[in-house]
């Protein structure tokens, strides 16, 4: 699943947007002032960065300027409200790949994040996870030949975690995080009726359980 960090003031316009990707696959992250991005993206990966540029603390422009100066090079968006095409310029010159004008038309700024994806090398093609099924991340779904199995939200969520760090082990932690966040209760046997359904999907000794650590998969 790719990760989006969303930077809007406007709280309404803010949820608009969460809503809207949230329901087209990608993981998102908001934030309402340049000092909150910068505070995330201390601790966080992102695959692209939606940034409003007239918020408060840091601006837009001068937030994408200063994450460039200490080497991240995300992907960005401006959604923004100005005209003035020095200030647009100034936004490119500090490392802004694309920009939309509010207000803004949702499909129109899904295909420029799916086309800019692309160009940065971030793959939407399906994944291979056996002989019989793959996996759609775009649309978030796993076909057997073709065909949607319909499988729950919290499998998907759970298969993501592992496709995205397939080479290093899962904690406990890292689970409970994806599948459950802060809001929401959970317990031990949950986590292993998630692990065992995906083992029945993707075989017996498709994830091993590595004592007292977590588990990994291997396809």
């Amino acid at each position: 699943m790719h990760k989006i960090l969303v930077l809007e003031d406007d709280e309404l316009f803010l949820e608009t947007l969460e809503d809207f990707l949230e329901d087209e696959g990608f993981e998102i992250k908001t934030a309402s002032n340049g000092e909150e991005v910068l505070s995330i993206t201390y601790e966080n990966n992102f695959d692209l960065y939606l940034f409003d540029i007239n918020v408060p603390l840091i601006d837009g422009i001068s937030l994408l300027k200063e994450l460039r100066n200490s080497g991240d090079n995300t992907p960005a968006i401006y959604l923004t409200s100005y005209k003035d095409k020095e200030k647009l310029t100034q936004g490119f010159l500090t490392g802004c790949d694309d920009y939309l004008k509010k207000p803004i038309d949702l499909d129109e700024l899904l295909l420029r994040i799916q086309s800019l994806l692309k160009r940065s090398g971030k793959s939407f093609e399906d994944i291979k996870l056996t002989e019989y099924l793959t996996f759609d991340p775009m649309n978030r779904r796993v076909l057997s030949n073709g065909t949607d199995i319909n499988l729950a939200a919290k499998v998907i969520d759970l298969l993501e975690l592992f496709l995205e760090k397939k080479e290093k082990i899962i904690t406990k932690e890292m689970i409970i995080d994806r599948l459950w966040g802060c809001s929401e209760g959970y317990s031990e046997g949950s986590i292993r009726v998630y692990i065992n359904n995906l083992k029945k999907l993707l075989g017996k000794d498709s994830i091993k359980n590595i004592k007292g650590i977590g588990y990994k998969i291997e396809l």
